[in-house]
């Protein structure tokens, strides 16, 4: 019969395995933040196929007025290895959604949310007040 040392070495040996493993198998977030710290870019304008504006926004700001977008559908242009960046601030509650990325959060009547993540799925995706089906963002993520 073992010892309780060395019962406790085992057990202390294997709770080190289990945390080496998640470490490995977690991987990093591979967004360049270290120790909290929040990266930006700088707002770069473009213009688009559509002929109307867009931008490679840091910290771009959606503004709901009514259920709607103000200003209309706001657009957003990254290119894929970028980190996309914008905040909602809407007067009604509801869910916003990110297509294509599946992201999802929501916001209450007065509040804000921010969305940051990196940009790895090339193509057109909705930014949608998911409840009431309005479009508020096009979020287009181009080749690196």
């Amino acid at each position: 019969m073992k010892s309780p040392l060395a019962r406790g070495l085992v057990a202390l040996g294997a709770l080190a395995a289990v945390v080496v493993l998640f470490v490995v198998l977690a991987g990093g977030d591979d967004n360049g933040d270290k120790a909290g710290t929040t990266q930006t870019q700088a707002s770069t304008p473009t213009t688009g196929a559509s002929g109307q504006k867009e931008s490679t926004p840091a910290g771009e700001q959606i503004v709901i007025v009514g259920g709607k977008p103000q200003g209309g559908v706001k657009k957003l242009s990254y290119k894929n290895g970028d980190r996309i960046q914008f905040t909602v601030s809407s007067d009604v509650a509801d869910e916003i959604h990110v297509h294509g990325y599946d992201l999802m959060k929501d916001v209450p009547a007065g509040g804000t949310v921010r969305f940051s993540f990196p940009a790895r799925i090339e193509g057109v995706f909705e930014v949608e007040l998911e409840g009431r089906k309005q479009q508020i963002a096009e979020l287009r993520v181009n080749p690196g």
